[in-house]
């Protein structure tokens, strides 16, 4: 028998899912800064983000201090997207790699990932074992009919419709875009709910992401990550070229790891913190981000 509090949880998840569905369809372009964990994601929510999205890459880094080549597992990352999520009531974006093997595997992937409470995940045709899109050099891609069994393998293991399958092909950059445009109708038909084509900055990446929009009849997302001109766009902009989604993957470890670095830094050198005074969170703020004031005031209602 299902438990009054996973029923609710469910309803919660569904509501969230929904509410992504909904800004698919309609109004601006869906901003999702990237996040590594549940502290990260409490500061996008606060921050008034309508989604935030967890990077593997990030993932990677955060729980095992290495590089996103693979290393990530599916019990690691599944846990870890359960604490996230359970955290803010956005929805979040989740990087899936190419669903942990085959179609089989992409089955328990769905599952997995639907039951730990995130709205959406991206499962990508990348060869395995699977390397960052934005670490140098292409990717080699699986072949067309395995990479659409799996997406279909996907739909037919979720159980909650609303849960957003999104098809990623790292096909750019070593077959061209006409054959990653192929390859985003093919997994649209296959019954994708939105289409990311990964790509590498270059000075035609607005001109190609335009290419993608007008050819694939389907919500597209894009990773700002890639840079070039991309880094020049507001959500307007972003929105001009036909896009739906935008995921910022770098943008908290990025900045975290220079504040975290600088600070060390100022350590070593002078021995105090003085010098960091006003740019690190006092505890009061820290507190605060953590929603410790919702905590005391449980612990007001319900401790005798």
């Amino acid at each position: 028998m299902t438990g009054w509090w996973e029923g609710m949880a469910t309803a919660r998840n569904t509501t969230v899912r929904q509410r992504l569905r909904a800004r698919l369809a309609k109004g601006p372009v869906v901003i999702a800064p990237g996040i590594y964990d549940a502290y990260g994601a409490r500061f996008v929510e606060q921050a008034g983000f309508e989604a935030a999205y967890m990077t593997g890459n990030g993932v990677s880094a955060s729980l095992l201090g290495r590089p996103d080549v693979g290393l990530v597992d599916l019990s690691m990352i599944t846990s870890h997207a359960r604490r996230v999520a359970a955290a803010v009531d956005i929805p979040v974006i989740c990087d899936a790699d190419t669903g942990y093997g085959n179609a089989v595997n992409v089955r328990r992937t769905v599952e997995e990932f639907e039951a730990a409470g995130v709205a959406a995940i991206h499962l990508e045709d990348q060869a395995s074992p699977k390397r960052c899109g934005q670490l140098p050099g292409a990717r080699p891609v699986i072949e067309l009919a395995e990479a659409i069994g799996k997406i279909e393998a996907a739909l037919a293991a979720r159980r909650d419709p609303d849960f957003i399958i999104i098809a990623r092909t790292d096909s750019a950059e070593a077959h061209g875009l006409d054959e990653a445009i192929r390859r985003g109708r093919a997994y649209l038909k296959a019954g994708a709910d939105v289409i990311f084509v990964e790509m590498k900055s270059g000075p035609a990446i607005l001109e190609d992401l335009k290419r993608v929009t007008s050819a694939v009849d389907a919500p597209c997302l894009v990773n700002m990550g890639a840079g070039g001109g991309l880094d020049e766009l507001d959500p307007a902009g972003i929105g001009r070229i036909g896009l739906r989604i935008a995921i910022y993957p770098g943008l908290e470890r990025a900045a975290a790891g220079f504040a975290i670095r600088e600070a060390l830094e100022v350590l070593k050198k002078d021995g105090n913190t003085r010098a960091l005074r006003g740019r690190m969170l006092g505890l009061k703020e820290y507190n605060e981000a953590l929603g410790l004031g919702e905590v005391e005031e449980w612990e007001r209602k319900f401790l005798r």
